[in-house]
C-alpha cells in the first residue's frame, strides 16, 4: 500500500512541477538554514567535552565589587595552588598560567607567539594527544618547552623535533634558549589554550622567562587564569569557604574586601564567557531558525491548501470507486513527505556548498557533512518526515471529510473552503518576515553606528607594531632611540610608544584622590602607560594643558594626564583649574601633578560609559609594548618604507602589524556576526514570501479564469483585476506590520539596552521596511496576474 501511495505521490508532483518545485525550494531553503544552525549549535556543545575529567573540571572566576579591579576570568596568583596543597580531599589537581606574547626565533625565522607560562600539571590534567615526548616529564625543567604540530611544522618543516632548540625573548631584552620537550596533536577548541583571543600553542613553564616571575607566588597578582579539578563527588559549593578562608588569610585588604572568587564548569565556561556572548548566539541563531523553518512550513500549507481545488474531483471518484477516508488520508500525508523528502535531500547539497560561507558568518568552522556525528544522517529524515506530516495534516484531513458528490462537483467552498485559515497562515508568514526585516535593520543600524561614530580620537592610517621588550631603563631608552629614528622618516608623520593601544584592554586601575580627602573615597580609574607623543599621533584634544610636556621643557615623570571625566568626577570646576593640582595614587608613596586634561575618548568598546582615565610616562615603570605609527596618504609606500626600516634597527624583531580600523573590528565581532547572520535571515526570508506569493498568486488566477472572464465582460479594467488579487496580500501585510514592529520593537529596544552608546530606533526605518516590503508584494503579484488581466475574456469562459 505504502509503495502504491508513493508511486501515485510522484505521478502528482509530475503533474504539478511548476508547484512542487516551489514548495520543495521553499522548504529547502528552511532545512538547510536550520541544518547550518544545528551544526553551529552542536559545533559550540562539543567545546570543552573532549576534555579529560571534564565533568570535574572547573575554572576559578573572580567577582569584584569595582569592576575596574580584576577580571572575571582570572584570580590571584597562588590560589589555585594553595587550595590543591590544603584541602587535596576537595581539588584532584590544578592548572594556572600566566598569557604572555613573546618575540619567539629559530634561526632566520622570527614570529610574535602566544605564550602560556604555566604549570607542569598542564599535559597531566586534561589528556591532550602527545605526538612526541614524555607527558611526566615533559614540563619539569625550566628551559623546557611544548609545541603544538602546527608550530612544529611552521618552525622546523616536521613533527619529530623532541630536543632542538627555540629562542624565546624575554623581558629585559635577552634571549632564553628552549628545548622541546613535546609535540601535542593540534588541539580541538577548547578554553584552556583557547581562553583569550587567540589560541595559545606554545608552552613554557611559569617563572622561567627573565623578567616574569613571582607571579604564581604574589597574592596581589590579580590576572593568573587558574583551572582546577576537584575530587568526584564533590560539587562547587563546597569550595566556598575553604576560598574565603585563604583570601582572608592571605589576600591583601584592598583586594580581599572587594573580590568574590567562584567556581564555574569547564563544559559550560566557553558558552557563558563574555557576558553569554556565545550563549547568546545559539538562542538568537536558534530563535531566527525556527522562524525561517516555520515559514517555510507555512508556505508548504498555504500552496498545498490553495491547490486542493483542482484535486476535489480526483478525491469524489477515489471515493466513489471505494476508496477509504483513511487510504486518502495516507495519499496526501504519501505526497507531503515526499515533497519534504526531496527538499531534505536538496537541502545537503545546500549545506555543502553553504557551509563555508555560513561559518565565515558565524567566525565558526563547520563539520563537513561526513564530519558530523553518525546522529546527525538520522536528521534530514526525521526532519522530512515530522515537517510532511505536519504541513500535510490540513489538507489531508480536510480533503478526505468532503462528501463524495461535493468532490464530484468541485463544490470545496460548500463545506467551507476556509480562506480565513489561509490568510492566518499568509499573516504569520508576513509578521515573521517583516519582523526580521526591521530587526536586521536595527541590528545593521547599530554595527554601522559604532564604525561611524567619533571615538574622540583619529584611527584612519593609524597601524600598531608589538616591539621586543626590555623592561629596564637601558632597554626604554633604547627603544626610544627606536622610536625617534622612526620619527624622523618623511613616510611617517607621528610614532610613539606605549604599553597599551585602543583595543579594549584598559590598562591597571587605581584610586585617585585628592590631598587630604580620605582614601576609601577615592575614584577608582585605569592608567595608560604612554609617552610624550601618544595624543598628537593618535589625534587626542587637549582641554588644557600640555600632554606630559610642551617642546620647550624637560620631562618630568612625576607628572600624569587626565580625561575630562576624571578632572570632573575629582571636583575640579574645569579642565585649566585641575592643570597644576597635585593628586594622590593608592600604593603611590608621592603625590603626582595633573600636566594636562584631554577630551574624554572611547579607549574601550562602546559597550561601556566613558570612564575617568590617567595616563603614566612610560619611563615611571619602563614597561612598553607597542609603537603606534601615524603615517603619510600614499599608505602602500609608507608601509614598504616602514618595514624595511623596522628589519635595519630591529632585524630579530617579527615585523606584524594591525591597523587600527582592524584591531576595533575585533571589539564588535560579535555584533558584525550577528549583523551579518540576520542580513542572511532576510535574504532567505524574502526568498521563501517569493516563493510562497509566487504559488499563492499562480494557484489563485487558475482557480479564478472563469471568473476574471465575467468581470472583463462587464467592464471590469485590467487594472481592477490585478488590484482584485492585489488587495488580498496587502490587507494581510498591513496586519502583519501592526503585530511585527511593535514586537521588534520591543525586542531590539532591550537588546540595545546592553550598549553603553546606542542608536534610537525611528518610525522612518520601520516605515521604509513597510513600504519596500507592499512594492515588493505588489510587483510579484502584478507580474503574475497581468498576464490573467489581459487574457481574451472568450478564452477566459472557455476554460474548464
Amino acid at each position: 500500500m505504502l509503495h502504491n501511495y508513493f508511486k501515485i505521490a510522484w505521478r502528482n508532483l509530475l503533474k504539478r512541477r511548476f508547484y512542487s518545485l516551489l514548495t520543495i525550494l521553499g522548504l529547502s531553503v528552511g532545512i538547510t538554514f536550520a541544518y547550518l544552525v544545528g551544526s553551529y549549535v552542536y559545533t559550540e556543545l562539543q567545546v570543552n567535552s573532549s576534555l579529560r575529567n571534564a565533568d570535574n573540571q572547573f575554572i576559578i572566576r573572580s567577582e569584584w565589587r569595582n569592576p575596574d579591579m580584576g577580571v572575571d576570568l582570572a584570580t590571584l596568583g597562588p590560589l589555585g595552588k594553595a587550595l590543591r596543597d590544603e584541602y587535596p580531599n576537595l581539588v584532584a589537581g590544578y592548572y594556572r598560567y600566566d598569557g604572555i606574547t613573546v618575540a619567539v626565533s629559530r634561526g632566520d625565522k622570527h614570529f610574535r607567539e602566544e605564550v602560556q607560562t604555566g604549570d607542569s600539571t598542564l599535559l597531566t590534567m586534561y589528556g591532550f594527544p602527545l605526538l612526541h615526548g614524555d607527558v611526566k616529564t615533559a614540563m619539569q625543567q625550566p628551559n623546557s618547552v611544548v609545541i603544538t604540530r602546527g608550530k612544529a611544522l611552521k618552525y622546523f618543516g616536521k613533527t619529530d623535533v623532541v630536543g632542538e632548540n627555540l629562542t624565546l625573548h624575554n623581558f629585559i631584552g635577552g634571549k632564553q634558549e628552549y628545548e622541546v620537550t613535546a609535540v601535542l596533536e593540534d588541539l580541538p577548541n577548547n578554553s584552556v589554550n583557547h581562553l583569550l583571543g587567540n589560541a595559545s600553542e606554545v608552552f613554557i613553564p611559569l617563572s622561567s622567562l627573565d623578567g616574569r616571575k613571582g607571579a604564581e607566588t604574589n597574592w596581589n597578582f590579580p590576572y593568573m587564569i587558574t583551572f582546577i579539578q576537584l575530587q568526584k563527588g564533590v560539587k562547587p559549593a563546597d569550595l566556598e569557604k575553604p576560598i574565603a578562608r585563604l583570601l582572608a588569610t592571605n589576600a591583601p585588604p584592598q583586594l580581599r574586601n572587594n573580590l568574590r572568587a567562584y567556581l564555574t564548569p569547564l563544559k559550560s565556561y566557553y558558552r557563558e564567557a563574555n557576558n553569554g556572548l556565545v550563549q547568546k548566539m545559539i538562542y538568537t541563531l536558534s530563535a531566527i531558525t525556527a522562524f525561517i523553518l516555520l515559514m517555510a512550513v507555512v508556505n508548504f500549507v498555504n500552496i498545498s491548501v490553495a491547490g486542493s481545488a483542482s484535486r476535489l474531483k480526483e478525491i469524489g471518484v477515489r471515493k466513489a470507486l471505494g476508496s477509504l477516508k483513511t487510504q486518502i488520508i495516507g495519499q496526501f500525508l504519501a505526497e507531503s513527505v515526499l515533497l519534504a523528502a526531496l527538499a531534505g535531500l536538496l537541502s545537503i547539497g545546500l549545506y555543502v556548498l553553504a557551509r563555508g560561507h555560513f561559518g565565515n558568518i558565524i567566525g565558526t568552522e563547520l563539520p563537513s557533512v561526513t564530519q558530523l556525528s553518525g546522529w546527525s544522517f538520522l536528521v534530514v529524515p526525521l526532519i522530512a518526515l515530522l515537517l510532511g506530516l505536519l504541513a500535510g495534516s490540513y489538507p489531508a484531513f480536510v480533503l478526505s471529510g468532503i462528501p463524495s458528490v461535493e468532490s464530484m462537483k468541485g463544490k470545496f467552498k460548500s463545506v467551507g473552503e476556509n480562506i480565513g485559515f489561509r490568510r492566518m497562515l499568509l499573516a504569520v508568514q508576513f509578521t515573521i518576515a517583516l519582523f526580521v526585516f526591521a530587526a536586521a535593520a536595527i541590528v545593521s543600524q547599530q554595527v554601522d553606528y559604532f564604525f561611524n561614530k567619533s571615538l574622540g580620537f583619529h584611527k584612519d592610517a593609524r597601524v600598531t607594531v608589538a616591539v621586543p621588550r626590555d623592561w629596564t631603563p637601558e632597554g626604554l631608552a633604547k627603544m626610544e632611540a627606536i622610536r625617534n629614528e622612526f620619527r624622523r622618516m618623511k613616510e611617517v608623520s607621528s610614532v610613539s610608544l606605549s604599553y597599551e593601544i585602543p583595543n579594549g584592554n584598559a590598562g591597571v586601575d587605581y584610586g585617585v584622590y585628592k590631598p587630604g580627602q580620605d582614601s576609601s573615597s577615592a575614584t577608582h580609574t585605569k592608567f595608560l602607560a604612554t609617552d610624550q607623543h601618544f595624543a598628537a599621533t593618535y589625534g587626542i584634544p587637549l582641554l588644557a594643558g600640555d600632554f606630559f610636556q610642551n617642546s620647550e621643557t624637560a620631562l618630568q615623570t612625576d607628572r600624569i594626564v587626565v580625561n575630562e571625566a576624571l578632572a570632573k568626577a575629582l571636583g575640579f570646576k574645569n579642565p585649566a583649574d585641575a592643570v597644576g593640582r597635585q593628586i594622590r595614587i593608592h600604593t603611590f608613596p608621592n603625590p603626582l601633578t595633573i600636566n594636562g586634561v584631554t577630551t574624554n575618548f572611547h579607549f574601550e568598546s562602546m559597550h561601556k560609559a566613558i570612564k575617568p582615565l590617567a595616563f603614566f610616562h612610560v619611563r615611571g615603570s619602563n614597561a612598553y609594548r607597542f609603537l603606534t605609527f601615524h603615517l603619510g596618504s600614499d599608505m602602500v609606500r609608507s608601509m614598504a618604507a616602514l618595514e624595511q626600516k623596522w628589519h635595519e634597527v630591529m632585524p630579530d624583531a617579527p615585523f606584524e602589524y594591525n591597523f587600527i580600523d582592524q584591531t576595533l573590528q575585533k571589539l564588535y565581532q560579535s555584533e558584525i556576526q550577528l549583523k551579518k547572520a540576520s542580513q542572511l535571515a532576510t535574504i532567505l526570508a524574502v526568498v521563501i514570501v517569493l516563493l510562497g506569493i509566487s504559488g499563492m498568486v499562480s494557484l489563485n488566477v487558475a482557480r479564478r479564469t472563469r471568473e476574471l472572464g465575467i468581470r472583463k465582460v462587464l467592464g471590469a479594467s485590467e487594472v481592477s483585476v490585478v488590484m482584485l488579487f492585489l488587495k488580498e496580500f496587502l490587507i494581510v501585510m498591513l496586519i502583519g506590520t501592526l503585530i511585527s514592529f511593535p514586537s521588534a520593537f520591543f525586542v531590539t529596544k532591550n537588546w540595545l539596552q546592553n550598549y553603553a552608546y546606542r542608536i534610537t530606533p525611528g518610525w522612518f526605518t520601520f516605515a521604509a521596511i513597510g513600504c519596500g516590503f507592499a512594492v515588493l508584494i505588489a510587483l510579484m503579484v502584478c507580474m503574475q496576474t497581468y498576464k490573467a488581466a489581459r487574457m481574451n475574456p472568450v478564452k477566459s469562459l472557455g476554460a474548464d
